[in-house]
C-alpha cells in the first residue's frame, strides 16, 4: 500500500509506472505493425510500376515482380507479356474488367528500366440480382418470410462494387444461412455473373435447391469406453424427431467439451437426403484421463501470491461423478476444499456436496472457517440456478476487539443469467446474478438473518474495437445486529471487482483495529477500453461505492484511474493504477480481467 508519508516516492513511482504504460501503448502496436505491414508501395529494382496507390499495393501484394535484372531482352519481353496477362486477371478479381496496361521504357540517371503503366478503368458494380429457390422450401407458404429474409441479407446489393471474392463470399453466406435450419442438404443449383464491360455492370443470378426438411434421429457414439451412454445422451439439447438446427448441434458439442471426462469432441451429421426423416447425429470423442493432479501459481493484488495443488477424479465410484480436491495457499487466504458433483440428468439437474476449511487475514481481521453443504444445481446455456443448504462455523478474531465464534445453518438460493458474445473476451452482453439466503436461531444459527445480493454487468461495443463496461452490485443483510453472523453473509468493499484505489476488503465496519463486514453494501463501475491492437488495449475507469452496518452510515468512496489490457494466451489480464479519492493514495491492481 502507498501511504501519504511516502508521497514523494508515490509521485516518482506513479510517473515511472505511467511511463511504462504509455511506452507499451505507443510501442507495442508499432512493433506489431512493423512486423506485419510490408512496404507495399516500393517499386521493384528492375521494373517501374505506375498505378494508383490502392492498385499498386494490390499488385505488389499478389503479383511477383523480378528481384534480379533480366538475363537478356527475350527474358524481359517474356516477363512483360506474362505481366500484362496476369495483371488483367488480378484486376478482374477486384472488379476492373477494362483496364489499360501499357509498356514503355524509362531512363533515369542513365539507367533504363521497363515501366508498366496500369489504368484500372471503371470499377464494375452490381446490376440486377436474381435469387431463386427450388425444393421443399417453395412448397409451404410458412417459408416465404424466411425466403424474404435470406434475400434481404444478400450482401452484394445493386450498385455495390463487384469483386470475385465478395461474390463467392456472398454465395457461401447465403448457403450457410439456408442450411442453418431444416434444410441441411441445400445446395447451389446454378450461379452466374454476367459482366458487361461497356457499362461496367455485373448482373448476378443464383438458384438454390433447398432439398427436403431434415429431422434429427438417434445419437451414434464413437470412442466411448469407460462411461455409460447416458453421460452423452443426457446432455443433448434435442430429442429424436426434432427438426434439424445447426445451433442445437453446436450446443451439444459445447456441453460435451465442458464435460471433464472428454478431451476432444466432434458432433455432426452427414446430410444424406435418403435419411432426411431421421438423420443420425454422430458423436466422435476421445476420453480424458479419469484422474489428474495439477499444480499452479499466480498473483492477484487482492490476495497476493498464490500456489495451488489440485486433484480431480472424473470417474469417482465408477459413476462418472467429479471429485475435486484443492489446496490453495495465498498470502491473505488459505483454503482446502473437497467436493463431489453428480452427473446432470435429462432435466439439466445435478447435485453437489462439499466441505472446506479456510483461514484469512485481511485488514486486521483473522477468520478460521469450516463449512459443509449440499447444493441442487440447474443449468442451461444461459441460466444457472442453485439451491443449497450449508452449515458454517467461523472463528472471528478482529485485532483490538472481542473474538467470537459464529455458527449458521443457511439456506441459500442463487440465480444467474449470462448472455455474452464470448465468455472470455466479451464485447457485448450481460451477466445478472441474484442471491437470497438466511438462517434462524431455531435451526442451528446464532442469529436470525436474511441476506440478499444482486449484481449486473453489461458490455457495450463502441466502434469496431472499443468496449464500455458497466457494473453495479448491491447487498443487504436483514438482521437485528451483525454480531453472530459469519462474515460470508456480511459485506465489505474495496479492491478488484469492487472499488479500485482501495485495498481488498478495506471498506466496511471498524471493529477494534480491524475492518469487518457490515449489513449494507453498494458499488458500481464504469470502464472504457480502447483496443490499440488485437492484443493490447488501454482502459480508463471510475469505481464508487461503500459498505457499512446500515444504509444511513454509508459514505461513498471513489476510485479512478487507468491501465493496460492484454489478451494473453491464458486469458485477459489487467494492470491498473488507481487513485483513492478520499486519501489521494495510489495503488496498483493486477488480475485476470474477466468480470464474472
Amino acid at each position: 500500500m502507498i501511504t501519504p508519508s511516502t508521497a514523494s516516492e508515490t509521485h516518482h513511482f506513479s510517473i515511472r509506472l505511467w511511463s511504462i504504460i504509455l511506452l507499451l501503448i505507443i510501442v507495442a502496436p508499432g512493433v506489431t505493425l512493423a512486423q506485419k505491414t510490408p512496404d507495399s508501395t516500393k517499386n521493384s529494382s528492375v521494373i517501374i510500376l505506375s498505378a494508383p496507390d490502392d492498385i499498386k499495393k494490390f499488385l505488389v501484394k499478389y503479383f511477383k515482380f523480378p528481384a534480379e535484372p533480366f538475363a537478356d531482352s527475350t527474358a524481359e519481353k517474356t516477363f512483360l507479356h506474362r505481366a500484362q496477362k496476369e495483371i488483367r486477371g488480378l484486376l478482374a478479381t477486384e472488379g476492373y474488367f477494362s483496364p489499360s496496361i501499357s509498356l514503355s521504357q524509362q531512363t533515369h540517371n542513365a539507367v533504363t528500366k521497363p515501366e508498366i503503366k496500369v489504368d484500372p478503368g471503371v470499377l464494375t458494380r452490381v446490376g440486377k440480382v436474381s435469387i431463386t429457390f427450388e425444393g421443399e422450401i417453395t412448397q409451404d407458404t410458412k417459408y416465404q418470410k424466411r425466403i424474404k429474409q435470406i434475400r434481404a441479407a444478400w450482401s452484394l446489393q445493386t450498385d455495390s462494387p463487384f469483386r470475385s471474392a465478395e461474390w463467392e463470399k456472398a454465395k457461401a453466406a447465403l448457403l450457410s444461412e439456408l442450411t442453418r435450419e431444416e434444410f441441411a442438404a441445400a445446395a447451389i443449383a446454378a450461379s452466374q455473373a454476367t459482366v458487361d464491360p461497356d457499362s461496367a455492370r455485373a448482373d448476378l443470378s443464383i438458384s438454390i435447391d433447398s432439398g427436403p426438411i431434415f429431422y434429427l434421429g438417434a445419437i451414434q457414439i464413437t470412442g466411448l469406453e469407460r462411461y455409460d451412454q447416458t453421460l452423452i445422451t443426457n446432455l443433448a439439447p434435442f430429442k429424436a424427431g426434432d427438426v434439424y438446427r445447426r445451433d442445437l448441434l453446436h450446443l451439444f458439442q459445447t456441453a460435451l467439451q465442458k464435460a471433464p471426462q472428454f478431451s476432444t469432441v466432434s458432433v455432426s451429421i452427414s446430410p444424406d437426403i435418403e435419411q432426411h426423416k431421421s438423420i443420425p447425429v454422430q458423436v466422435v470423442l476421445t476420453e480424458a484421463q479419469s484422474q489428474r493432479f495439477a499444480f499452479g501459481a499466480g498473483y492477484s493484488s487482492n490476495n497476493g501470491a498464490r500456489g495451488e495443488i489440485n486433484y480431480r477424479n472424473h470417474n469417482f465410484l465408477d459413476r462418472a461423478w467429479n471429485l475435486t480436491s484443492i489446496l490453495r495457499l495465498e498470502q491473505k487466504r488459505q483454503t482446502f476444499f473437497t467436493g463431489i458433483d453428480t452427473l446432470p440428468d435429462q432435466n439439466n439437474i445435478n447435485y453437489s456436496m462439499g466441505a472446506s476449511f479456510q483461514m484469512t487475514d485481511i485488514e486486521n481481521l483473522k477468520t478460521v472457517e469450516q463449512k459443509v453443504g449440499v447444493t441442487r444445481n440447474y443449468q442451461t446455456q444461459h441460466i444457472q440456478m442453485q439451491l443449497g443448504l450449508n452449515w458454517l462455523r467461523e472463528e472471528k478474531k478482529p485485532a483490538g476487539a472481542i473474538h467470537q465464534t459464529n455458527e449458521a445453518l443457511a439456506l441459500d438460493w442463487r440465480w444467474r443469467r449470462q448472455v455474452v458474445d464470448d465468455p472470455v473476451y466479451v464485447r457485448r452482453g450481460d451477466v445478472t446474478e441474484i442471491r437470497i439466503g438466511g438462517g434462524s436461531q431455531q435451526l442451528l444459527s446464532d442469529q436470525d438473518f436474511i441476506r440478499s445480493y444482486a449484481r449486473h454487468q453489461s458490455w457495450w461495443p463502441v466502434g469496431s474495437q472499443d468496449v464500455i463496461f458497466l457494473r453495479a452490485e448491491v447487498g443487504y443483510t436483514l438482521a437485528s445486529s451483525r454480531f453472530g453472523i459469519p462474515q460470508e453473509y456480511l459485506f465489505r468493499a474495496g479492491g478488484i471487482q469492487s472499488i479500485r484505489g482501495y485495498d481488498f476488503k478495506s471498506i466496511g465496519v471498524q471493529e477494534g483495529n480491524a475492518i469487518v463486514g457490515g449489513r449494507a453494501m453498494a458499488t458500481g463501475t464504469i470502464e472504457y477500453t480502447h483496443w490499440l491492437t488485437h492484443q493490447w488495449g488501454a482502459a480508463v475507469f471510475a469505481d464508487i461505492g461503500s459498505a457499512a452496518d446500515s444504509w444511513q452510515k454509508m459514505h461513498p468512496f471513489l476510485g479512478y484511474g487507468g491501465g493496460i489490457r492484454w489478451r494473453s494466451p491464458a486469458g485477459p489480464i489487467a494492470l491498473d493504477l488507481a487513485r483513492a479519492h478520499e486519501t489521494g493514495t495510489l495503488r496498483v491492481h493486477f488480475s485476470m480481467a474477466v468480470a464474472f
